[in-house]
C-alpha cells in the first residue's frame, strides 16, 4: 500500500478500498479467496444454508432527498442478503450516537428503519446502543447485520459470470450518488433527483422463481458504481465483459449534474439497483420480467461476457461513437461517506 495511514478513499469501494482488504484485513481476518469474496457469507447449516451479511453506515448527510440513513440501512442489509439469492429473515441494528443528536432526528430515523424492514419483509430482531462524545463521530452511525434463508436451490455468486451471458440492470444509475452530493453540498438540481435507495428482495425472488437455472451472478452496484462492481465481477469470474454505453440508462437530470460536477455516472453509488448476470437465450425473458416489476419499469440489457481465460478480468465499454475503452475500479474517492 502507498499510504502509511488510512485514507479517505480506504472507503470507496475501489482500488484503494481493495488493496486495504487484499493486504491487511482479509489475511488477518480470514484468508478467504479471491472468487468467495461476496456482499454475503453463505454458511451451511443442518443440511440447508444460510446468508449472514454485515454493513455499517457512516452517510453524510443523514437526511437526504427521498430517504436517510436508516432505511439506507435497512434497504442495504437486504439487498446484500437477496444478492446472494436469500430471502432475508432477521437484522439487528447497532446505533452509534454522538451526544446532540436531536431525539426528533432519532426518532425519525428509527421509524423509518421499522417502516422499511416492514415493506422488505424482515424482522428487526436484535441490536445495541452506545453514545460517544460531541465530535466522537458525526450525528449517528449505523451498523446492520442480517441472515437470510434459500427457498430454492439455485446458487448465484460474483465468480458465476460465463461467456455468452448478457448482463442487465433494473434502471438508471447514479441517482443515489448525486441526491447524498446535492444533499450535502446545497445544491439545486431538480425535484426530480432523489435516492434509489430501496429492497430489491422481492424482484429477486420474482426472478430466481422464474428463471433461477439462468440466473449466474446477482450485485448490488453501491459503492464505486456500476464500473467498479463489474470490474469486481470480472476479476472474480476470469472473465472478459463488453459494455455498449448506449444501452445504460441514466436520467438527463443525473447525466447533467455529473457533466458539471465532472463526474462519470458509471462510478456513481447505487443503492437500488441490480446487475442481473444471466444466459443469453434467457436474457428477453428476463428483462420482460424486470420491466413488469415496480423496481424494474426501466431495466436494460447493457452489455455482455465476451471471453474468459485464467488471465481474464476487464471489462471494456464500447463508446457512443463506435469506439473502445477500459473501464477500471475507482481509483481515488469520487463521493466520500455515499453510504
Amino acid at each position: 500500500m502507498k499510504s502509511d495511514v488510512v485514507l479517505l478513499g480506504h472507503g470507496s469501494g475501489g482500488k484503494l478500498s481493495h488493496q486495504l482488504l487484499d493486504e491487511i484485513i482479509i489475511p488477518h481476518l480470514s484468508g478467504i479467496s479471491l472468487k468467495n469474496q461476496n456482499d454475503s457469507a453463505v454458511l451451511p447449516f443442518r443440511g440447508e444454508r444460510l446468508a449472514f451479511t454485515t454493513d455499517s453506515y457512516v452517510v453524510d448527510p443523514i437526511f437526504f432527498a427521498g430517504g436517510n440513513i436508516g432505511d439506507l440501512a435497512v434497504n442495504g442489509t437486504v439487498n446484500d442478503l437477496a444478492m446472494a439469492g436469500a430471502r432475508p429473515v432477521a437484522l439487528s441494528v447497532g446505533l452509534i450516537l454522538e451526544e446532540g443528536l436531536p431525539l426528533r432526528d432519532l426518532e425519525t430515523i428509527v421509524r423509518s428503519m421499522r417502516k422499511a424492514a416492514d415493506r422488505a419483509g424482515i424482522a428487526i430482531v436484535t441490536g445495541d446502543t452506545k453514545v460517544v462524545t460531541r465530535g466522537g463521530a458525526d450525528k449517528i452511525f449505523i451498523n446492520t447485520s442480517g441472515i437470510g434463508v434459500f427457498d430454492h436451490p439455485h446458487s448465484v455468486a460474483g465468480d458465476g459470470a460465463r461467456v455468452g451471458d448478457r448482463i442487465l440492470i433494473n434502471g438508471p444509475v447514479g441517482d443515489h450518488g448525486i441526491a447524498i452530493l446535492a444533499g450535502r453540498e446545497g445544491l439545486e438540481l431538480g425535484n426530480d433527483i432523489h435516492t434509489d435507495s430501496a429492497p430489491l428482495n422481492g424482484l429477486v425472488a420474482d426472478l430466481l422463481r422464474e428463471w433461477g437455472e439462468a440466473v449466474h451472478v446477482l450485485r448490488d452496484p453501491t459503492r464505486g458504481g456500476v464500473a467498479t462492481t463489474l470490474k469486481e465481477i470480472a476479476r472474480q469470474s476470469a472473465v472478459d465483459i463488453l459494455l455498449e454505453e448506449n444501452a445504460i440508462p441514466v436520467r438527463p437530470s443525473v447525466e447533467g449534474a455529473c457533466a458539471i460536477l465532472g463526474l462519470d455516472p458509471l462510478y456513481v453509488a447505487n443503492e437500488g439497483k441490480v446487475l442481473v448476470f444471466v444466459e443469453g437465450k434467457a436474457a428477453s425473458g428476463v428483462l420482460d420480467l424486470l420491466r413488469g416489476h415496480p423496481l424494474g419499469r426501466e431495466a436494460a440489457m447493457i452489455g455482455e461476457v465476451t471471453s474468459g481465460a485464467v488471465a481474464g478480468g476487464k471489462v471494456y465499454l464500447r463508446t457512443a461513437i463506435g469506439g473502445k475503452r477500459i473501464i477500471d475500479m475507482l481509483s481515488g474517492e469520487q463521493l466520500p461517506r455515499i453510504c
